[in-house]
């Protein structure tokens, strides 16, 4: 299978939909939370739950690096953005995060601010080589699969000589978010949801591979699937996953194979340790603090480290209280629990992290699946 049609077919899809419904044991529930917001977006635009059984239930995870970055980050990145000629470059994503008095990078720009949206860190250090007289900050943000980009564009500017260029570091790590998950007392005082397996992210596989999801399925006896974002793939890790819960068994699979091999991609592994090293802690919008689970600059490339160039504090600063993205990235709850949700809280509007990030469960569920639930809920009327 070499083209992407393949991966969408409608005659495959309905055949690993009648496998699942033949294995999934009707005496059980089955919950699955797929990590990765890829993955969320694949299950709610190919309508993928409406070919489960009604006792397999698909639970979003915090798999949005945009998502879960907390208010106090972005507050960070907007007060750096009004130093007088700074120039703060951002993934799109990140300019319309609202903090708690409704401010955004993007009205910062408005009013004035030099903030501009840039496709690669690449494009950060070409901004930095064509103003040599002005600040330049890179609002670096994502898990593993843009960290090592990020390494390389400090190496870069190291041997460009750029002494006008940093880097903000917010890049974190999945498999600390999963442990958290499931073992944090903080995290599940705010509320639990049953977590039978678990759908391992696709890019950040190809980066870190399938060996740090062993701890999972050794120690908390839950079995992992790695697979690709397109919705067969998604259904095959679904069945994959109830054959496993079925069996007792608790392993660490790999559906995507074409592109994850067991051990990763060495290669940017040891990048990425010649550049970055563990924060002993750092914050993650709904989960709080989480040991071990970001990255900063390491000391010998502490002139690109925007943290410490420009004394940036530590700010925690609560979400709004409307807003339920905190518990829908535990899994907690979903969407359309939220009161704001289509409402208040729209794409065009957005009062928290999840309807802004085009990874967003609730972005998601906005784009595919509140007609559903407008449908659903009109049959049961008419009932």
């Amino acid at each position: 299978m070499k083209y992407i049609d393949e991966f969408r077919d409608g005659v495959v899809a309905k055949k690993i939909a009648e496998n699942i419904s033949l294995e999934a044991n009707q005496a059980r529930s089955y919950h699955l939370m797929e990590f990765c917001g890829g993955h969320t977006h694949a299950i709610s635009r190919y309508g993928i739950t409406d070919l489960l059984p009604t006792n397999v239930h698909m639970i979003h995870g915090p798999g949005c690096p945009v998502c879960v970055l907390p208010i106090g980050r972005v507050e960070n990145a907007i007060q750096l953005a009004q130093i007088p000629r700074l120039i703060l470059c951002s993934y799109g994503d990140m300019l319309r995060i609202p903090t708690a008095n409704g401010m955004s990078l993007q009205k910062i720009k408005a009013q004035g601010a030099d903030v501009r949206m840039i496709y690669s860190s690449a494009d950060a250090v070409k901004i930095a080589q064509q103003n040599p007289h002005r600040q330049v900050v890179f609002l670096a943000v994502g898990f593993e699969t843009t960290t090592p980009p990020t390494a390389v564009t400090i190496q870069q500017a190291q041997a460009l000589g750029l002494t006008n260029f940093s880097v903000f570091c917010n890049h974190v790590l999945t498999p600390s978010a999963i442990s958290h998950i499931l073992q944090s007392p903080e995290v599940r005082q705010l509320g639990t949801v049953p977590l039978d397996g678990f759908i391992g992210p696709a890019h950040v596989s190809t980066i870190i591979g399938g060996q740090p999801y062993e701890y999972f399925t050794e120690e908390f006896q839950k079995p992992v699937v790695i697979a690709g974002f397109e919705p067969l793939d998604v259904m095959q890790a679904i069945l994959m996953l109830i054959r496993q819960l079925n069996e007792g068994r608790a392993e660490v699979e790999n559906e995507f194979t074409r592109a994850v091999l067991p051990t990763g991609n060495v290669k940017a592994q040891l990048l990425v340790a010649e550049v970055f090293e563990l924060r002993r802690t750092f914050e993650w919008r709904g989960l709080g603090l989480v040991p071990y689970s970001a990255l900063k600059i390491k000391s010998n490339y502490a002139e690109f480290d925007a943290e410490q160039r420009f004394q940036i504090p530590t700010l925690s600063i609560a979400d709004n209280k409307a807003c339920e993205c905190g518990a829908i990235l535990r899994g907690v709850k979903k969407p359309q629990d939220c009161k704001i949700f289509g409402t208040v809280c729209t794409p065009e509007n957005p009062i928290g992290s999840c309807m802004v990030s085009s990874e967003g469960a609730c972005a998601a569920h906005y784009s595919y699946g509140r007609f559903r639930d407008s449908n659903v809920s009109s049959r049961k009327a008419n009932a």
